[in-house]
């Protein structure tokens, strides 16, 4: 079965299609015997109808049939999953349009007359790969889920700014200086940069230069050879060799040693890097991205950085404010680290309480993003109830309890203040709002809002007659 172990295909999926039905049945039968599960369609139409409606991990198909050929059918795979490997089945004398087929992503072909084996190795050979395929769009996924730029978590027009810009910046290979107050995000930032550019299927490292000795910052970055220093007592590869091909991100660089400032801004340059204690150069092709919560102008003047490598590393620049100053972004961001927070812990905390919502909109979050990660995290630990509340506060954060907030402080935008509401008074809400957008037409409300016309009458007929009153306005405080 050259050397694949098809135990690992027990829930592997198989169409097989061909017009000759005696055909297509001996096939069925020889990848039945390894326990592969299989359809059979016995014409070309037929098998595009079961691709559209199954997923299929290998699809063998004749090359040569009426109505719809093997062709057809690798383009219908393609297009409607692209991880399915398909293997086409010809005769000698479509040999050529096979290899054709090849180029324009079959798996493989087979040519006729087919052994039993030789089908299942190459069918088992396709699963594999196909199997690969699957796991590599699913890592891609969670990429994308994780670091795409619509998975930032924002609300406040600050941020939505930074991402029209980082949509311009990342496609392009400049190098990035990121500023802003520590635990303000700028790593995430760093990461959405690199994972939305063409070098997102290559390396991401970082380092953070004020987290490593003065002694072993060049090391780390450029990497040693053996005797360099009393302590290499063996080779070792940099961070700029680890990232090549894709980016490096170097946080905190503003308190990087001026000795190394000097030979990174040769690097940046001259795209070659030297091994401390060595004399041969490498190249590298690494996309630098920067960050610090220095002013570095400021420390230009100090003497304490380079102007030249300041410049050479700016050649765009984000800033991002601390959260205290982008306000609305604190309670999306509060309920998505609730979620994180939620399962890390296998707890059931279904939302925050009203006055806790208040309290996390105003307090002045010196840690910043990652403070408030931090606190959500420990709040999510100490509930006891499913809700949390100002009781599940740590004792530390209780000298900025509510009674220093004034009552008339408004509250976050957006849907925020329906935070603690009942569900009649959200729908309320809802309700009301869709009638003002399309002038109090009821029809049309109902039409937006996916309801009957009569379920919304009797809604409205019921809201009146229990006067819930008017649904929070948006920056109602609570």
């Amino acid at each position: 079965m050259e050397n694949v172990n098809q135990s690992d295909f027990s829930n592997v999926k198989i169409l097989v299609v061909d017009n000759e039905r005696p055909l297509a049945q001996v096939m069925v039968e020889s990848l039945e015997r390894i326990d592969l599960d299989v359809d059979m369609a016995t014409s070309g139409p037929a098998g595009a109808e079961m691709v559209e409606q199954n997923r299929y991990d290998v699809v063998v198909s004749d090359l040569v049939m009426n109505d719809l050929d093997g062709m057809g059918i690798l383009k219908k795979v393609r297009e409607l999953t692209p991880e399915t490997e398909v293997i086409l089945v010809t005769g000698h004398a479509s040999v050529p349009k096979a290899v054709e087929a090849m180029q324009e992503g079959a798996f493989n072909f087979l040519e006729k007359p087919i052994t039993p084996k030789r089908l299942q190795a190459v069918v088992l050979k396709a699963a594999e790969s196909s199997r690969l395929r699957q796991k590599n769009l699913e890592l891609s996924r969670r990429l994308d889920e994780n670091f795409g730029f619509e998975s930032l978590i924002y609300s406040s027009e600050h941020m939505k700014g930074v991402i029209e810009r980082l949509k311009r910046i990342a496609p392009t290979d400049a190098g990035v200086l990121i500023t802003g107050e520590t635990g303000t995000g700028k790593d995430v930032i760093a990461q959405a940069i690199h994972h939305n550019s063409p070098r997102k299927n290559q390396p991401f490292v970082a380092i953070n230069t004020a987290a490593v000795s003065q002694q072993l910052v060049e090391s780390e970055l450029f990497g040693h050879v053996r005797g360099a220093f009393t302590d290499a007592i063996t080779e070792r590869i940099g961070k700029f060799e680890y990232a090549n091909g894709g980016t490096l991100f170097l946080d905190e660089v503003g308190d990087m040693p001026m000795p190394t400032q000097i030979k990174l801004l040769r690097v940046l340059e001259e795209r070659q890097i030297t091994r401390v204690g060595d004399n041969k150069s490498r190249s590298v092709n690494v996309r630098v991205i920067a960050a610090t919560n220095k002013n570095l102008e400021e420390e230009i003047e100090k003497r304490t950085f380079r102007s030249d490598l300041y410049f050479r590393l700016k050649i765009v620049s984000v800033h991002l404010d601390p959260l205290s100053q982008r306000r609305d972004d604190i309670i999306p961001l509060a309920d998505y680290f609730r979620k994180q927070a939620t399962a890390k812990h296998s707890k059931k905390v279904k939302s925050f309480s009203p006055e806790l919502t208040r309290w996390m909109f105003h307090f002045d979050w010196k840690g910043n993003v990652r403070q408030l990660k931090n606190v959500v995290e420990s709040l999510v630990v100490l509930d006891i109830d499913g809700i949390l509340d100002m009781d599940d506060l740590s004792p530390d954060l209780y000298d900025q309890q509510l009674d220093s907030i004034p009552e008339s402080q408004p509250m976050p935008t957006g849907l925020n203040p329906l935070i603690g509401k009942t569900w009649k008074e959200i729908e309320s809400f809802i309700i009301q709002e869709t009638l003002k957008l399309v002038s109090n037409n009821r029809k049309e409300t109902a039409k937006i809002l996916g309801m009957s016309e009569r379920s919304l009458y009797r809604k409205i007929d019921t809201m009146k007659s229990e006067e819930l009153g008017d649904p929070p306005s948006i920056g109602e405080s609570q």
